[in-house]
């Protein structure tokens, strides 16, 4: 049901009609994948004849409708992220919630959610399921987001709703749905769960002004591997996520903090198929060897831990950063994430509490997590703050390219100091709200440039895949 209402929300209602219309089949596959005809990982671009461009605004806003005369509308609760933006027969602007536009398939999946909580084993688990279906059908999520916050032991997890932003590209408000089913890892989540403790004091020693650390980050928060069997949604279109924050509510993450969930088979899947064979071409042979699937497990987990760092309320009377930052907010976000994720394992590190680990694995495996995450495209979130990121490090030293090889070397001091400037640059934005400062530092250094595209051409060229895609459902299960 997720995956339909997420169809019709990115392309139109009728979908299936257009998708069996296609004849050759992997232009059709590749369809699904993308989940309309534009594609995901090359700026949106439309590899179909005939396709147009993709509207900013998906299928949230009317087709015809401009940012000017959105803004200029008096709706109230038109931010709202579960409700479409439709015209009513006067033409004039209006909204329609969610639970109304998809009054049906929601109750649906309502019905659903309650039978799974007759059949939960877990107190904590079935009063998420029964919370989860009431709020599909009222768009009122977080009473559910809280109890979802208590679930700590139960081995099966379930994420479903209109959860992520990144569809709405042109204003960053509206919600797409997506679920994922996942498997608790026990042996890794107990690796993992002694970090949250020392989310406080890493947050005062961010390096930035006081102003911008003095909110205090919740330390319910909890930091999980799981192995993912399902993706639906929003979740499964253009390139698979590894990890996931939630909830998103700044309400729930200030009281409760955030739940973290590593999505480990995923993160093997890349790190094998395409991270390693990455490094394979683009780094130094003398630092080849510190490309390790414990540091990408590592970095990606502590990318996540870091959402719940920083400023989320601007320190200029603006709202929330989301509200303040618009259309930028999410790459502003995610480049946060990347690199206070890196700043907390120096810091971890420096002060003994990651074992034997060395240092230099976090750094060259960043390094060359960025060549992976930039092949997704510039356009996406993700792909704006990597790019953002290569550039200012190429600024600041931070690597060299070696011309003859074609081969890329991290220098850690200059890295270091990298680290801490974009951190205190991309806290000062967030923390202002200053929408025209993050607007222009995206578009300064969020682009590809000649050099990298023709290294990353050559990854092309050596038959690296840029993501993986699933076999999933109950018969890959062996539950048929």
């Amino acid at each position: 049901i997720m995956d339909d209402l997420f169809w019709r929300q990115a392309y139109g209602d009728d979908y299936p009609g257009w998708l069996a219309s296609i004849g050759v089949d992997e232009t059709r596959r590749f369809a699904e994948l993308n989940y309309g005809p534009w594609d995901r990982r090359d700026d949106e671009a439309p590899f179909m004849e005939g396709a147009g461009e993709k509207p900013l605004g998906a299928r949230f806003y009317p087709a015809d409708m401009t940012k000017e005369e959105f803004e200029a509308a008096d709706l109230e609760g038109k931010a709202d992220l579960y409700s479409f933006v439709r015209r009513n027969e006067q033409g004039e602007l209006t909204l329609v919630p969610y639970h109304v536009e998809y009054a049906q398939e929601l109750a649906h999946a309502a019905d659903l959610l309650r039978q799974a909580a007759g059949l939960a084993e877990h107190e904590g688990f079935a009063n998420y399921l029964r919370l989860r279906a009431d709020a599909l059908v009222t768009d009122e999520f977080q009473e559910s987001d809280f109890a979802w916050m208590d679930v700590k032991s139960n081995p099966i997890e379930l994420v479903i709703g209109p959860i992520e932003t990144y569809e709405d590209r042109l204003f960053g408000y509206r919600s797409a749905y997506e679920s994922y089913v996942l498997i608790k890892d026990q042996e890794w989540s107990e690796r993992l769960a002694k970090f949250a403790q020392f989310l406080p004091e890493l947050q005062r020693g961010l390096p930035v002004d006081a102003a911008y650390k003095a909110e205090t980050p919740g330390t319910d928060s909890d930091l999980n591997a799981y192995d993912v069997i399902y993706y639906a949604g929003h979740s499964n279109a253009g390139s698979k996520t590894i990890a996931i924050n939630l909830p998103n509510d700044e309400q729930v993450q200030l009281q409760k903090g955030t739940r973290r969930l590593q999505l480990k088979n995923a993160m093997q899947a890349k790190f094998e198929k395409i991270m390693d064979p990455i490094a394979g071409v683009l780094i130094d042979d003398a630092q080849r060897a510190n490309v390790t699937f414990d540091a990408f497990f590592a970095n990606t987990m502590f990318h996540e831990v870091a959402h719940g760092l920083g400023i989320k309320n601007t320190l200029t009377d603006k709202g929330t950063v989301r509200e303040a930052l618009l259309d930028v907010a999410s790459s502003m976000e995610e480049g946060k994430a990347d690199i206070l994720g890196l700043y907390m394992i120096t810091r971890l590190h420096e002060a003994g509490e990651l074992g034997d680990s060395d240092l230099r694995d976090n750094y060259v495996t960043f390094m060359a997590g960025v060549f992976r995450s930039i092949r997704f495209g510039a356009s996406s979130a993700h792909g704006k703050a990597n790019m953002v990121r290569f550039n200012f490090f190429a600024e600041k030293g931070a690597f060299v390219r070696d011309a003859e090889r074609g081969t890329y070397r991290v220098d850690f001091d200059r890295m270091q100091e990298a680290m801490a400037s974009l951190s205190e640059l991309l806290l000062t934005l967030q923390g202002d709200g200053d929408y025209e400062g993050a607007l222009k530092l995206t578009n300064e250094k969020g682009v590809i440039g000649d050099q990298l595209q023709a290294d990353l051409d050559r990854l092309t060229d050596a038959n690296i895949p840029v993501d993986i895609v699933f076999s999933q459902g109950v018969a890959e299960l062996g539950l048929e």
